[in-house]
């Protein structure tokens, strides 16, 4: 009787359409790949490409409208580099860091402004980029990627010396240290937009009308934040490889 009662209650409330891991699959050769990360993807490079051009088009002396937001973008962007990664050093990474956060930003926005549910797939569902674990991993392992290039670049094979300081004993450590970080980066990002677009699905299911207005806000504010503590943490982690702790301690 209870199980009657449960597949009644689902019946009712057809939350499957929620389930997590749906997916819409592309085939190439033998690759399988999320053909909706990469539609959705391409709409956050869209946007993107867009603003970038319509602030170019027509460089004014005294910037204005779009022209004036996209240089203070890249202000705030070059700040945040310069922040992380030092005055000396930050220059060459400002067009990595500021990508990273304007496609991660752009792509946390649409999943919370743009109804992607509402466009049918022949399987599967839309959803931000940045909901899939793919996506994230994929960011996390280029600024994984970044910060040994910089820590080379730098050091040379030096850079290496740096996980036996200040003793050898913690060799094992910072060698882990090298592998939690992309991961906690990936999980953070993609846990926080996945549970955004999980809560709004469910109260839109639930009270379609007025009461997800305020947690749509609430998920602009955290898709932002999000992209921000992606940007800077990525640009910490470079400036903590070119970081010459040989000079520190001799002064």
């Amino acid at each position: 009787m209870d199980m009657i009662d449960g597949l009644t209650l689902v019946n009712a409330f057809p939350l499957a359409e929620l389930e997590v891991g749906q997916h819409l699959y592309w085939h190439i050769g033998n690759l399988k790949v999320h053909g909706q990360v990469f539609l959705t993807s391409w709409v956050a490079i869209a946007i993107l490409l867009v603003a970038s051009i319509a602030a170019s088009r027509n460089v004014q002396r005294i910037p204005s409208g779009i022209q004036n937001f996209m240089e203070y973008a890249l202000e705030f962007l070059r700040d945040l580099a310069k922040n992380q990664i030092g005055e000396k050093d930050y220059r060459p990474w400002v067009p990595f860091v500021g990508t990273l956060f304007l496609f991660i930003f752009v792509a946390n926005w649409s999943g919370a402004l743009v109804p992607w549910k509402l466009i049918e797939l022949p399987e599967g569902e839309l959803a931000a980029p940045t909901s899939d674990i793919n996506t994230t991993v994929a960011f996390a392992l280029l600024t994984s990627l970044a910060y040994f290039y910089a820590g080379l670049s730098k050091k040379g094979l030096g850079y290496f010396a740096g996980y036996a300081q200040p003793t050898p004993i913690l060799l094992p450590f910072k060698v882990l240290e090298d592998f939690t970080k992309p991961l906690s980066l990936s999980f953070r990002l993609f846990g926080n937009i996945l549970a955004d677009e999980l809560v709004v699905a469910v109260l839109v299911l639930l009270v379609p009308l007025f009461v997800p207005i305020p947690v749509m806000a609430l998920g602009l504010f955290t898709s932002a934040i999000q992209a921000l503590i992606f940007a800077t943490l990525a640009a910490a982690y470079i400036g903590e490889a070119m970081e010459d702790h040989g000079e520190e301690h001799h002064e």
